[in-house]
């Protein structure tokens, strides 16, 4: 990529566009462009053609999408398969007639099936039945993935793909209906600390094992793949370590400076029961994260203390 080139960043004011936004901008490149959903919504066909026929980006980072936590994905499967897979068909097929140089599309973890070889290699893919909980988000991100993979076969485009593991870190989304582990924690300790409650109740048994990684890595992985990576087949992000939640939930509470108790439901769904990444392949182009789990949780604590106003809740 050169620095001049004009790269459009969908999702650019969320958890994963704006750190890749972030990213690129610390690197040099100067002229990233994002629209807001008012100003453009990806589930309209012709919307996005008229955008790309307008701008004519020269990259493009695919960072939008529905997404939520294990609720949010049981109680909505119809939307986050129809529209994930509409932003994607709308985007992806746009890129190619309009000629992008380089599109990364970004994926997720739970596309790999609910049991997988442990760390999870990235030919693990559509071997085994899907976790239920997120079914259809998983579905609907495979088929991005796949499409990226057959523009690239048949047609030639440098139509590459990546596969972030569990994320964190600034503009998260914090709606306790709708959010992941780490920001429901996460605002479930301070608020019990700031109301004095005197135990904070977490979902499930504790027990699953889950990796995470802060978003600043993610993002830097993201523009190092954009920068020197052309495969067809998609690429883990992650750190390779894991923790149980019930782990995560103490250093969150740590973080937090609670003093309560920890509850835990059993009644309520764990989940996959382990999804560790095999960074093997993105090792081996040359990049590893840099912040761990404890510097990142501080990291994501103190930007939500400042920002609590404007954060989702």
């Amino acid at each position: 990529m050169k620095q001049t080139d004009k790269i459009y960043v969908a999702g650019h004011r969320g958890l994963v566009g704006s750190a890749i936004v972030r990213s690129l901008q610390a690197k040099g490149y100067t002229n990233v462009i994002g629209r807001t959903h008012k100003e453009l919504d990806l589930l309209s066909q012709q919307g996005v053609r008229d955008f790309f026929e307008k701008e004519r980006p020269d990259v493009v980072v695919l960072a939008a999408a529905k997404v939520g936590g294990i609720n949010a994905n049981n109680t909505a499967p119809a939307e986050f398969a129809y529209e994930n897979m509409q932003i994607q068909c709308n985007v992806i097929q746009c890129c190619h007639d309009f000629q992008v140089k380089k599109l990364l599309f970004l994926g997720s973890t739970c596309i790999y099936p609910r049991i997988a070889p442990q760390p999870i290699p990235e030919d693990a893919l559509l071997t085994g039945p899907l976790e239920e909980t997120n079914e259809a988000y998983a579905i609907a991100k495979i088929a991005g993935l796949e499409m990226c993979k057959f523009y690239k076969r048949q047609y030639g485009d440098d139509f590459i793909s990546c596969m972030p593991t569990n994320l964190y870190g600034p503009h998260d989304n914090y709606d306790l209906e709708g959010s992941h582990v780490m920001p429901a924690m996460i605002r479930k300790f301070h608020e019990a600390k700031v109301n004095g409650a005197p135990f904070v109740t977490l979902w499930g048994t504790g027990t699953p094992l889950r990796e995470f990684l802060y978003v600043d890595d993610m993002a830097d992985a993201c523009v190092f793949l954009l920068e020197h990576y052309s495969g067809e087949q998609h690429v883990n992000i992650g750190t390779g370590k894991e923790v149980t939640i019930r782990e995560l939930a103490e250093t969150v509470k740590k973080a937090v400076e609670y003093e309560g108790e920890i509850v835990w439901n059993a009644n309520m769904p764990d989940g996959t029961p382990r999804k560790l990444t095999d960074v093997t392949k993105l090792h081996g182009l040359g990049w590893q994260h840099k912040i761990d789990l404890e510097e990142g949780v501080a990291l994501a604590y103190q930007w939500f203390r400042e920002n609590v106003e404007e954060a989702r809740l």
